[in-house]
């Protein structure tokens, strides 16, 4: 099995050095990961500027790009061969209901999945690399559990797996979940530059909205480790009914006076 090992923490993060390590025992992997943290960028390719691929003195490949840069760029023609399976993570913090939207360790693993390569999101739900040693063990653990049941193949597929930062003998089961939903993000953060002038940050995350058990932040907070697929197509398929009779009101409609 080979492994294309990817995140957004950048290439130096713990996560992605123990995910990595974990792997390495059952597969042939490689890195290719950004040169620095790419949080919150999402799917973003980079298409005004050069992309420079450099190796690390530990064999990782790193990239002045987004995390799906990178991906993408190992896919079409850096890697020289097609990997298997696309892992991204650790990522330092849940990626969870709304979060998956803006994560760059999903964007990521959504590229792999773009190429039609079945790929997985790892995150730890609390930051600060708490355990990450029994969580990339877990990841370890999930991978070989789905090379033995032949899932690890041609058909593509997309999960998003969140650990919470606990021992490993501590871990309760997984538990497949729908994503929860987060609350509006917090205020936005004014500062004043050395220069005078009016600096924004971006506020936090909004709190859990949608936390009701069987949803991501339900089962994490249970001890369980939950696993939730994605998919790409974002068509309201409940509102195609609903808008098919909206647009044919609409195209039928006089034009308003003094349209040209």
């Amino acid at each position: 099995m080979k492994i294309l090992i990817s995140n957004d923490d950048g290439y130096q993060a713990p996560g992605i050095v123990a995910l990595h390590d974990a792997l390495k025992s059952i597969a042939d992997v490689e890195v290719v990961a950004p040169e620095h943290n790419n949080s919150a960028k999402s799917n973003a390719l980079t298409l005004h500027s050069p992309l420079y691929v450099q190796r690390a003195a530990n064999g990782f490949r790193y990239v002045n790009g987004t995390p799906a840069d990178c991906v993408h760029i190992a896919l079409t023609g850096l890697l020289g061969y097609r990997p298997d399976l696309v892992v991204s993570g650790i990522n330092n913090g849940a990626n969870m209901g709304d979060d998956t939207i803006y994560s760059g360790t999903v964007g990521a693993a959504m590229e792999g999945y773009l190429f039609g390569i079945p790929s997985i999101a790892f995150s730890q739900v609390d930051r600060g690399w708490g355990e990450i040693e029994a969580a990339a063990r877990k990841a370890r653990e999930m991978v070989a559990q789905m090379q033995r049941q032949s899932l690890v193949g041609d058909v593509p597929w997309l999960l998003n797996v969140n650990i919470p930062n606990l021992p490993f003998d501590v871990l309760r089961p997984m538990r497949l979940c729908r994503l929860g939903r987060r609350h509006a993000a917090e205020r936005v953060i004014e500062q004043q530059s050395p220069r005078g002038e009016v600096m924004y940050w971006i506020g936090g995350a909004g709190a859990a909205k949608d936390d009701a058990e069987g949803t991501d932040f339900h089962a994490t907070a249970q001890g369980h480790v939950a696993v939730t697929p994605l998919k790409i197509d974002l068509t309201d398929h409940d509102g195609l009914g609903y808008w098919a009779q909206t647009v044919r009101q609409m195209a039928s409609a006089p034009e308003p006076d003094g349209g040209a």
